[in-house]
């Protein structure tokens, strides 16, 4: 017997499809750290306010083609009750009078997948499963788009991200969208939850309108990845390890080269650890790139994060 939030989950009738959203997409599992995740490009405003759902020790799942994001939330809130994907994912098509025009795709957190293409979707429509993921896509310019996802998770290297990404591009490779190509969007969550939802979502990425959705997502995971460094480093002080939170910061700059504020906060870091020679070829770097970082220097010093004094008549002489 259903329990009764599970009961009252299934009986909650999706809204009527408004238009089709074509997309593809895909949902996955990394059975080496248990991170869940969801990514998608679509020819559709903002596709990631809309298809991908994903929590932390829970499951992942990708609502699309006349979407209902009912399908997001409900699915999340079944797995967490308990249920398997593919029971999840049955009971609210089985609630659902427009399931011929909806796909899904749920995956939970034991790797088990479902997926739902609905036999009106436009063509061509389609989804595959494999191990820890299903792909999915509606409108294609080809029949060939989620084999050839699915063909390219299975053979990239790297972290859950990386691969989904590669799925994407293999994806738009083989034809993509049948009207084209506008937004993108990349979610992962951590394998074990921390209690802090916010603190669970390693990349929450989208890109909402751009010519070239995916190599502008590519660009932004770089960039997130330099940041969970500068975390990894964060953490890593707060250990008193301050050889490897210096390696890591280091590290996120050479990923991030542009972006000053990671260079600016390693040489506050420098300074608050008696390093002060060490961190001045950083200061002038970062002052010489964008002067307002030394006319800004005096109010973190106000706030405590910096001495005053002769330390920070040092600092400021860097930008003259």
């Amino acid at each position: 017997m259903l329990a009764p939030l599970v009961l009252s989950l299934l009986t909650q009738a999706p809204p009527a499809p408004a238009r089709p959203v074509h997309t593809y997409s895909i949902v996955a599992r990394d059975p080496k750290t248990g991170e869940l995740g969801v990514a998608v490009q679509s020819h559709w405003f903002s596709v990631g306010a809309l298809v991908p759902w994903a929590e932390s020790g829970v499951g992942a799942v990708a609502t699309q083609s006349f979407v209902d994001p009912s399908y997001g939330k409900l699915g999340l809130d079944l797995m967490r009750a308990g249920r398997a994907a593919p029971d999840a994912l049955a009971g609210l098509l089985a609630a659902d009078a427009e399931k011929d025009v909806r796909q899904v795709a749920f995956i939970d957190a034991q790797g088990r997948v479902a997926a739902h293409t609905g036999a009106k979707c436009v063509g061509f429509a389609g989804n595959q499963a494999g191990r820890d993921y299903s792909v999915q896509a509606n409108m294609m310019a080809s029949p060939e788009v989620w084999p050839a996802m699915a063909k390219a998770f299975e053979a990239t290297k790297g972290d859950l991200a990386e691969r989904m990404l590669a799925a994407l591009e293999a994806a738009e490779k083989a034809g993509g969208d049948a009207r084209g190509k506008q937004s993108a969007a990349l979610l992962v969550v951590a394998g074990t939850p921390t209690g802090k939802p916010w603190a669970d979502r390693r990349f929450d990425l989208r890109v909402e309108d751009a010519p070239e959705p995916l190599k502008e997502l590519r660009r932004l995971m770089a960039l997130r990845r330099a940041y969970l460094l500068m975390d990894d480093g964060d953490a890593a002080l707060a250990k008193k390890d301050v050889a490897v939170a210096l390696k890591l910061y280091a590290a996120a700059e050479a990923l991030a080269p542009d972006v000053l504020e990671m260079t600016y906060w390693h040489a506050v870091t420098l300074v608050g650890l008696n390093r002060v020679d060490e961190a001045l070829p950083l200061f002038k770097k970062v002052f010489a790139k964008e002067p307002r970082w030394r006319d800004f220097t005096p109010r973190v010093a106000k706030a405590g994060q910096l001495p005053g004094g002769k330390v920070l008549e040092r600092i400021l002489a860097e930008g003259k």
